[in-house]
């Protein structure tokens, strides 16, 4: 549809209208020796289930001609983690805490910007002066597009809440905390969507008017959709899942009708790779970039049984083969038949506190040999895990026990940013992490500083991992390899074994 359409034309002055109510700008003229940043119309045609099709226009600077050191300087802005929101989550159920969600309309326009950027004006609503002079925008305000626009909302509202008594979470930015007697109120922040974690509706209710007292906020009740993630509340529960993210992604990649699979790969992954046709290059590798782009976010947020296979198609992406993209494709195949697993975080009569499990698969990679990590976390004896990863080891193990005790390292350093995020998040204390491991060997290097010819040559950086289990704040305990949840996340495995984990790693 063309912009000319009177429903664009309607966005477009709506769009305007926004920009002169936020005093986004003045008009001026352009001083000598200075140029425009320059900026374009952005359309987007939304539907809605009350309005039907929603005509969206917004202008936007072209960040690209800025001129670093005189248009911006700083642009970091963070976002939460999301490890962070599935903790809140079991926090969450746990402490029967309301969760909600708000929305900051234009976010970046209520945020001052501290140098002078000048804007052309858009064609259709150019203003002159009173003889007759062209004028330019001088902004006032951030403007989407720019550079440091985000970094300059997050700064507004990190201070906006501060002066409100929250604390920020020394683990994560994006996380704030606020302590009242025995209410608690918790905020994430990704960019203008913040998720409410608050312990009394009173509580949830206060914090929500001061935001709209200050910020243009769209309420948007219980959280039930956020970041592609769907959310499902119930008394001493809360659910995650993204069957509809999974739908989508069948849908675009032609799989929608495709037969489930089993298992996320075939168990002899490096079978026949060097051999006929599955050792071509794939002429147009954009769609397998695509695909391994949707299966990463997938595997990021909710699932955790994907990660192995995953982060091996990962190390692909610049020259896939044939066999690669049969391969990402037996995922979608899997995540089909799977589409309905959900993590499921319950409350529990006994207290949180952090679990562990760490794997590691020596020598697993046929290329360079290097083995393969793994690690998953959760705060109940039951689950669901909160955080987890599937690695290739930067250096290659000469032993069993010098991968193992390489992950077991990689476990101690994520969890002691567990605790403390989880010690700025929650009213319970946090101090050791219990932790299982498979091979007596490596725990037992972990406990004594043995100099053997076998382990006398392990990076030094590796060897924290003493310290942390003599100071308390881990504690290495042996568990079979038959009930090693960590194994999913290092190695092809069978039905039989994601079936018999699934109940840990989803919490149901």
């Amino acid at each position: 549809m063309s912009p000319d359409a009177p429903g664009w034309e309607h966005a477009m002055k709506e769009e305007m209208d926004s920009l002169k109510e936020n005093d986004t700008f003045e008009l001026t003229t352009l001083p000598e020796g200075r140029k425009t940043v320059g900026g374009r119309w952005v359309y987007a045609l939304k539907e809605n289930a009350e309005r039907g099709k929603i005509f969206k226009a917004r202008y936007v600077a072209k960040g690209y001609n800025q001129t670093e050191g005189i248009d911006y300087h700083e642009t970091f802005a963070p976002t939460a983690n999301l490890t962070s929101v599935r903790a809140l989550m079991q926090i969450a159920a746990q402490n029967d805490f309301f969760v909600h969600q708000i929305d900051v309309k234009t976010a970046y326009l209520h945020a001052p910007i501290e140098e002078d950027i000048y804007l052309e004006q858009p064609e259709g609503f150019e203003e002159t002066s009173d003889i007759g002079d062209k004028l330019v925008y001088k902004l006032k305000k951030s403007l989407y597009g720019l550079k440091q626009s985000g970094r300059n909302w997050y700064e507004l509202l990190n201070d906006y809440l501060e002066q409100n008594n929250f604390e920020r979470n020394q683990s994560d930015h994006c996380v704030y905390r606020k302590q009242i007697e025995n209410e608690t109120i918790i905020v994430i922040i990704w960019v203008d969507d913040l998720i409410i974690a608050a312990s009394s509706e009173d509580q949830l209710n206060s914090f929500k008017e001061k935001m709209k007292s200050k910020f243009n906020m769209k309420d948007l009740g219980k959280i039930s959709y956020f970041l592609g993630i769907q959310f499902e509340q119930k008394e001493g529960e809360i659910k995650m899942n993204q069957k509809m993210y999974i739908l989508k992604m069948l849908e675009r990649f032609g799989m929608s009708n495709c037969k489930p699979k089993a298992t996320h790969s075939e168990l002899k992954v490096e079978c026949d790779k060097n051999e006929g046709e599955n050792n071509n290059e794939i002429e147009n590798p954009k769609e397998y970039r695509e695909l391994v782009g949707s299966l990463i976010y997938a595997m990021t947020c909710t699932r955790t049984d994907i990660s192995w296979i995953v982060s091996k198609l990962s190390q692909t992406l610049a020259k896939p083969k044939t066999h690669d993209l049969v391969a990402a494709k037996h995922v979608l195949r899997y995540l089909k038949g799977t589409a309905d697993y959900e993590l499921c975080f319950k409350k529990t009569d006994k207290t949180l506190s952090l679990i562990a499990f760490s794997d590691s698969d020596w020598a697993s990679s046929e290329e360079d040999r290097r083995s393969t990590s793994g690690y998953c976390f959760s705060l109940t004896e039951q689950g669901p895990v909160i955080s987890w990863k599937s690695k290739k080891q930067p250096t290659v193990a000469l032993s069993t026990c010098e991968a193992e005790y390489i992950g077991l390292a990689n476990t101690t350093q994520e969890s002691m940013y567990l605790t403390q995020l989880l010690n700025g998040m929650d009213s319970s204390v946090y101090t050791c992490t219990t932790m299982y491991g498979d091979n007596q060997g490596a725990i037992a290097l972990s406990r004594n500083p043995v100099n053997r010819s076998r382990s006398k040559h392990i990076d030094v950086k590796y060897h924290f991992i003493r310290d942390a289990v003599s100071e308390g704040k881990i504690h290495i305990v042996y568990c079979p390899t038959e009930d090693m949840v960590a194994d999913v996340l290092t190695k092809s495995v069978s039905k039989i074994k994601i079936l018999k984990f699934k109940c840990f790693l989803f919490g149901n």
